[in-house]
């Protein structure tokens, strides 16, 4: 019994080393990129192998200690920052500026899995929360008619169904102008570009993304690209941007981060909690992978997940205040000429790519 507990702490050990040392890379790969998802499970593994090492390992196991406290504190660092006691990004807003309500808008992200048909739970929270935009991930036709029944809340509806898992549909009080679906990087992964007005003449940029997830067995160059380029355009427009949807990466990753450096957005997060969105059914392993970043000129007036819908990922819901003036209390380091230079080349490796989204047939149903 001794032997085999000691292989289990040999076998944890090598796997907490190894989920600790590989994300350092910066190789575009599943295998090295899905490293990143799960540091708070590697980092309660590694806080787990400190205490038993402390207080039921003889003193020759003090090595065990010394060898877990570094990959305990390395993944603290990369998650540290979503904790309440850091400095925040996104502001609240401050009381003159909440005279206007009417520049608010709210968002209710959901990526509802394509062969999940239990339709009604979607269409009940949307009914309870009613936010100002409704974003609808992985629909397809059936979907689509499924939630035509909120037109009584939602008159504009901008719908691209799909049946590999990558379709959308966006539901809206208001009405978008220059609504587009674009396909900017990977054959049949599209993503939505928007330019919404909002009260006092002052309108935002919207852009809803779902780019491919990451596998082992191939590069994630695509979904690396799809938000680069996303990045580059929100920097490059004259409006506020928000960036939401399911990015299919945690918010503590370098193409996370590199996103940001690149688009100055905001990550509410920062400073109030995880969030973890997916995976819904397995509490275990869970991560933030449903996003809204915003430019600095919106303010966070509340964000929350909301309750499971069927789906393998929670619905997150968003309101922000647009105001006329930039604040934050701390803002994304600025990316390097060398960083969007790699970053660019990247899009256009990848843009000449000519291959299937990943994971196109993942929800195909018998």
């Amino acid at each position: 019994m001794m032997t085999f507990s000691l292989i289990t702490m040999w076998l944890v050990a090598a796997v907490v080393v190894l989920a600790t040392v590989i994300p350092f890379s910066t190789v575009s790969h599943g295998m090295v990129r899905g490293a990143d998802f799960p540091r708070q499970q590697v980092l309660a593994f590694a806080i787990v192998l400190i205490v038993v090492a402390a207080v039921m390992m003889p003193p020759g196991w003090m090595w065990m200690i010394g060898l877990m406290i570094p990959c305990a504190l390395a993944q603290g660092f990369y998650i540290g920052r979503y904790l309440p006691v850091w400095h925040k990004q996104s502001l609240r807003p401050r009381k003159d500026e909440l005279v206007a309500d009417n520049r608010s808008v709210s968002f209710l992200a959901a990526n509802v899995k394509k062969s999940n048909r239990d339709y009604t739970r979607l269409i009940d929270v949307s009914r309870r929360v009613q936010p100002d935009i409704l974003m609808a991930l992985e629909v397809d036709q059936d979907w689509v008619d499924a939630l035509d029944v909120l037109t009584d809340i939602y008159p504009h509806r901008y719908a691209h169904p799909l049946d590999t898992g990558y379709g959308m549909a966006i539901y809206s009080k208001i009405a978008f102008e220059e609504a587009a679906f674009r396909e900017k990087v990977v054959d049949g992964v599209p993503s939505l570009r928007a330019r919404v007005p909002l009260a006092d003449g002052l309108a935002f940029r919207l852009y809803v993304v779902h780019p491919e997830p990451p596998v082992p067995q191939q590069d994630t160059e695509g979904r690396d690209a799809e938000l680069s380029s996303t990045a580059i355009e929100a920097r490059d427009d004259p409006l506020p941007a928000i960036v939401t949807g399911d990015l299919n990466d945690v918010a503590w990753s370098i193409t996370t981060r590199r996103f940001q450096e690149v688009s100055g957005l905001l990550d509410p997060r920062v400073g109030r909690g995880f969030y973890n969105t997916f995976s819904a059914t397995m509490p275990w392993m869970r991560w933030p992978l449903d996003h809204l970043f915003h430019d600095a000129q919106f303010r966070l007036l509340d964000m929350r997940r909301e309750a499971h819908i069927g789906s393998d990922h929670f619905p997150m819901y968003f309101k922000l205040l647009l105001t006329p003036i930039e604040a934050a209390e701390a803002r994304p380091d600025a990316a390097t000429k060398e960083e969007l230079d790699d970053a660019k080349d990247m899009i256009a490796r990848e843009k000449a790519n000519d291959r299937e989204a990943i994971g196109s047939d993942w929800e195909d149903e018998d």
